[in-house]
């Protein structure tokens, strides 16, 4: 006897009909027979036969358990890893051994970019932490880490040549408190949290050995590590080490990295040729470290206001012809698309990056619905630079940041911003509102995990797990007709799992 279950292209089924195998992400086709194959191994150790089928796309698989064996067939190495994964949510613990459900699983994914960006610049979680992330990564086979490295608040990478970076730069002489708000102050660009300690924190950074024992886990793994160091913006850590490379020197408080949270008007001064030469020095040595094709560099939330009154800024925009401050930007990021070209890399950035004449090459990631969201800058929606020629990665604020909180009567960690439940993180999909035409320029999307209000690993995990299940399942399954209740029970049954695995997580909610 078999079921022929086809999930997403065609339809989504409730639990029951499929069998109960709560799998995330849904996999395209399942064949579900009678019956268990018994082995006294778990899903990494158990033995299965594999295949090369170039009839397979890309990262895709097929997974055949009969009562004699499991077999899998895969184009690549990441299908078959892929293909271990979904073997690892079907096992089940029978008595000293474990036994595997009767299915034929045909799967591949949606899209080529699943990504989780961590932002280790406001609060530093350590390797321990990002290892386990990378784990249930893998699991629920998501492919890019973007590891966000550098902000205001801290400088998380060792620069040869510039130690202050991680001497100062890596650590605040105080910090907002646990459970600390942010509120805008009076002025342009002013905030106040509402409480702070007065406590030391840091200095906190990564080696060279580090990101290489980081980059080494992540690659077992299939996933890409995209490395972020924020320019011309988000730079007080770097500012802080080395004030000769902001337009005023003598106004930035030297020796550690901004102590609270928010945007700050001291950006990098792009009039400084020492400015460039340092950026083009750290942008080169990411380059030598990171194996990534994609390099990110920012360029969200950077104020114009230093550049209007720089006589550096005004000279440099004399001498190239550029009509307004902003233009700086798009200069910058030219000069770095063109620096990382001549090394077989692509810039990438935040949608404001796209307000200028920068080459196609580029990639923009889209955080921003519409309107002028953010500090003055312009505004390119994943949309219009989809239809411009531009490669997009989406990920808008409203249903993509999952350090957002969920929107309980009774939040565990506090924070401004509306919630972002698990059922509105599953409305999320990276083409919409992007004519058909243009869709070949949606490389995908990715769940962002800000920094400002995860003080640890826990609160990291909490707000994580479960809406991560729903951006799983999104980028590699893309539901044509979703049916949340549906995905609410697989969610919970895995939910579950992940408890039971010491791992925290927020309620369905």
């Amino acid at each position: 006897m078999k079921r022929l279950v086809s999930l997403c292209i065609v339809s989504v089924v409730s639990a029951a009909a499929f069998g109960g195998l709560s799998l995330l992400p849904a996999p395209r086709e399942v064949v579900q027979r009678d019956g268990f194959f018994t082995a006294a191994e778990d899903a990494d150790g158990v033995k299965a036969s594999f295949s090369t089928d170039a009839s397979i796309p890309k990262e895709g698989y097929r997974l055949v358990i009969s009562q004699t064996g499991i077999s899998v067939a895969s184009s690549d190495p990441a299908g078959a890893f892929y293909a271990r994964q979904t073997l690892r949510q079907l096992a089940e613990k029978a008595g000293e051994g474990w036994r595997y459900p009767c299915v034929e699983i045909v799967d591949h994914p949606q899209y080529s970019w699943r990504g989780v960006l961590l932002d280790e610049g406001r609060h530093f979680f350590g390797k321990e932490t990002v290892r386990k992330l990378l784990d249930l990564m893998a699991r629920y086979k998501f492919n890019v880490f973007h590891w966000h490295l550098t902000e205001d608040q801290g400088w998380r990478l060792e620069i040869p040549g510039y130690p202050k970076l991680t001497q100062c730069g890596a650590m605040r002489r105080r910090s907002p408190a646990h459970g600390a708000t942010l509120k805008r102050g009076k002025e342009r660009f002013s905030y106040a949290s509402t409480e702070m300690t007065t406590e030391q924190y840091g200095p906190f950074f990564y080696t060279a050995a580090d990101v290489r024992e980081i980059l080494a886990y992540a690659k077992e793994r299939h996933i890409q590590v995209v490395p972020e160091i924020e320019m011309p913006g988000h730079a007080m850590s770097a500012l802080g080490s080395y004030p000769e490379f902001a337009c005023f020197p003598e106004r930035i408080p030297a020796g550690a990295a901004a102590d609270d949270w928010g945007i700050f008007p001291d950006v990098y001064c792009i009039g400084n040729d020492a400015t460039i030469r340092f950026l083009e020095h750290v942008i080169d040595y990411v380059c030598e470290l990171f194996p990534s094709p994609v390099i990110h560099i920012g360029g969200d939330e950077c104020p114009r206001i230093r550049w209007e009154e720089c006589p550096k800024c005004q000279a440099r925009m004399k001498a190239e012809g550029l009509k307004k401050s902003g233009d700086l930007q798009a200069w910058l990021t030219r000069h770095m698309a063109e620096r990382l070209a001549k090394k077989g890399r692509r810039v990438m950035g935040w949608d404001e990056i796209l307000g200028g004449d920068v080459p196609k090459t580029a990639i923009g990631q889209s955080w921003r619905l519409g309107g002028r969201e953010g500090a003055g800058t312009e505004h390119v929606s994943g949309a219009d630079g989809a239809v411009k020629g531009y490669d997009m990665v989406m990920s808008p604020h409203v249903l993509t940041y999952y350090s957002n909180h969920q929107g309980l009567e009774e939040e565990l960690f506090p924070r401004n911003g509306k919630g972002l439940s698990l059922e509105k993180a599953y409305t999320f999909d990276p083409a919409s509102g992007v004519p058909e035409e243009a869709r070949k320029h949606i490389l995908g999307g990715q769940c962002c995990l800000w920094g400002e209000y995860l003080w640890n690993g826990y609160d990291l995990a909490w707000r994580m797990w479960p809406r991560a299940f729903a951006m799983s399942e999104i980028l590699w399954s893309a539901p044509a007709n979703r049916d949340f209740a549906e995905f609410s029970k697989r969610a919970a049954a895995e939910r579950r799992r992940l408890i039971g695995m010491g791992i925290s997580c927020g309620p369905m909610k």
